[in-house]
């Protein structure tokens, strides 16, 4: 199977919106407002960084995308442009999509943060890292990762916790997420003397977990863009299923006819 190289990668699911591409060789990204503004904000700023490159989306090998846990607009936007996008490219022959967690995203970025200002560790190092992303209503995500090397495999499934009912593992090496300020007066003390970092899950970290993700079969056809919700979620109303349709034709149209 050749090498996958070419992604586009775009996480909605905080408050920060993030998106970048590459062509195996370099990198374009951008950032911007998540939430609310990305679902009209994300298509524009996707196809600029194409333009920039000088890419077409038939031309890419996948579409990585957060698919969760996270804001429930950020995680609809996020799917329904990836199915649009993948589905148009190509004049309709549509190209795969790769979901990724979105604490897998703040594991990677902190690991990366880490190496950067430590230096990467020789031969097949071990790092377990603690993914921790604010939840609201009290409660964060909070996901075990352990890297070997660059290889990430999850430790157990994301669970929903309390701030102040969070377990300090021994075993990880690496605190990771956007809880520690919002909870300081809630978590752990113990937790303040660990190593720990600011990360939020970025699209930089997701170029670089899309190759060994896709080579390990994780592609999925553009019906399969679908979101990973951990606390349980009503079913859409009827205005929110139209939104999503509208979404994805919108990026499917795009996607077909870009600028």
């Amino acid at each position: 199977m050749p090498e996958i190289k070419k992604f586009l990668a775009f996480d909605t699911s905080t408050d920060r919106m993030s998106i970048a591409l590459t062509d195996g060789v370099r990198v374009w990204q951008h950032s911007g407002a998540g939430g609310a503004q990305a679902s009209a904000t994300l298509i524009p700023a996707i196809l600029a960084l194409l333009a920039d490159a000088g890419l077409a989306l038939g031309q890419l090998d996948a579409i990585a995308f957060g698919r969760g846990p996270g804001s429930f607009t950020g995680l609809r936007t996020a799917c329904a442009v990836a199915q649009g996008l993948a589905f148009g490219a190509n004049g309709g022959a549509g190209i795969p999509v790769l979901p990724i967690d979105t604490l897998m995203a703040v594991a990677e970025e902190a690991r990366f943060q880490q190496h950067q200002v430590a230096g990467s560790p020789s031969g097949e190092s071990v790092l377990r890292v603690t993914a921790l992303l604010d939840a609201r209503m009290d409660e964060m995500y909070v996901q075990r990762y352990e890297f070997r090397g660059d290889a990430c495999a999850p430790l157990g499934d994301c669970e929903l916790v309390r701030p102040e009912n969070l377990v300090l593992e021994p075993a990880t090496g690496l605190w990771a997420g956007n809880v520690f300020g919002v909870y300081a007066g809630r978590l752990p003390a113990g937790l303040a003397s660990l190593s720990r970092l600011e990360a939020l899950p970025t699209a930089t970290a997701m170029l670089r977990l899309a190759p060994a993700l896709a080579a390990a079969g994780h592609c999925v056809d553009a019906a399969g863009a679908l979101p990973l919700y951990v606390r349980d979620k009503v079913a859409l109303t009827t205005d929110e299923r139209a939104e999503v349709k509208a979404r994805a034709a919108l990026a499917a149209l795009s996607a077909a006819n870009p600028a």
